[in-house]
Order: structure tokens, then sequence, then C-alpha cells
């Protein structure tokens, strides 16, 4: 016999989560209304269906820009998605929205870890070796900081793998797999560039895929 759920919780979960009505209630009854544990089992059913749906072909989509900081910093982003339809609902805007702020106020440098230049890997690698190395610690040791360290580094520079600053339990890519899961569709950071006022150079980041489709 299911779990019987108020009908309050299982909306305060949705407001939450953003996921539909039907999964809200599942979540909860698998956890007996424990609505953390059940946040924990929707993004990782986000994340599951965004993967199932990763290898879609999303040429439709939408540029988005936000504007901050008294117009002294702006972003401009494309979000993709399979179909026209999603591209103009409103969780699909929102959703561009969001990640433009985001990239407004975290200053990604790459859209995922796969797009980190080979230089730019081999030069933190170096240095995250180096200083392992002056420790004295042994060469497998210092290999196993080195992933560490990079995987910290994949964090702080790509924006998929950076924490929302709307909810730094969440990263970017969990965010939009969220979105994924409620859509039905496949969502991708195609490209973005960020500009700042006054800065001697600006970011512009492409994801492969994008580079590959804009060839």
């Amino acid at each position: 016999m299911s779990e019987k759920i108020d009908a309050k919780l299982v909306k305060e979960l949705r407001e939450m989560t953003g996921a539909p009505m039907g999964d809200c209630l599942k979540a909860l009854q698998e956890t007996k209304g424990d609505k953390e544990e059940a946040v924990v089992v929707l993004r990782k059913r986000g994340m599951a269906s965004a993967q199932k749906k990763a290898a879609r072909t999303t040429n439709e989509g939408a540029v988005g820009t936000y504007i901050h900081a008294g117009g002294k910093i702006g972003v401009l982003l494309e979000l993709d998605c399979e179909s026209d339809f999603v591209a103009r609902t409103e969780d699909f805007q929102e959703l561009l929205k969001e990640i433009s702020m985001h990239i407004a106020a975290s200053d990604p440098r790459y859209v995922r870890p796969e797009d980190v230049t080979a230089e730019d890997m081999e030069r933190e690698k170096e240095i995250y070796r180096a200083q392992a190395a002056a420790t004295g610690k042994p060469a497998p040791v210092i290999e196993k900081i080195v992933d560490g360290k990079m995987a910290k580094f994949y964090e702080e520079v790509c924006l998929l793998e950076q924490p929302f600053i709307k909810d730094q339990a969440v990263s970017v890519k969990e965010l939009i797999a969220q979105k994924v899961g409620k859509l039905g569709e496949n969502i991708t950071v195609r490209r973005f560039a960020r500009f700042k006022v006054g800065a001697a150079d600006w970011t512009v980041a492409q994801t492969r895929a994008g580079e590959a489709a804009a060839e």
C-alpha cells in the first residue's frame, strides 16, 4: 500500500524542484514523506533522464541576455533544445535567464570540462604536481592529489560543474537536468559570452559540439 502523502507537501516539493506533480508524489511515497530525501531522489532521476536524452540533437532553442550591476556586466547565452515549442515555454525561458544570471555572477571560462584546452589543462596539472611533489609524497599519491585538484579546478571554471548561485547544493548541470526531466527534451548550453566594462578581456565559451555544428 502506497504511503499517504499530504497534497500540501507535494506542492511544496514541486515548488522546490520544478518536477512534475506525479514525480513529486512518487518521490515522497518512496521516502515516506521525507521532503529532503525526496529532493535527492528527484535530482538523481533528473540526471538519469538527462543522460538518456543527451544523445538527442538540439537544433532549436533561444538566445538570452542578462545585464547586471547597472549595465557594467553583460551576458549573451545560447541555450538549445529539441523543438521550438519547448524553447518558447515559460520553464525554458526561466532556465535561460537563470543560467545567464549565473554566468554574470560566476564568470565561468568554459562550458564543460571536455572544453578545457589542452594547454590550460596541462598548465594546471603541472602546478598541482609541483605543489604536491614539494611535500615529498610518493608519485602515486601525487597523481591522486592532482586528480582531486583538477576536479576542483573544473568546478571553478566550467559552467556546468559550478554550484548554481541561487542553490549551492545543485550544480548548473543538475539544474538543467531538472528541466530536461520536466520538459522531456534534451537541453544543452551551446555557447556564451560575458563582457565587463573596463576589463582588459572578455569570456567567450563554446562547446565542441557547438563548434562542429557551426562548421
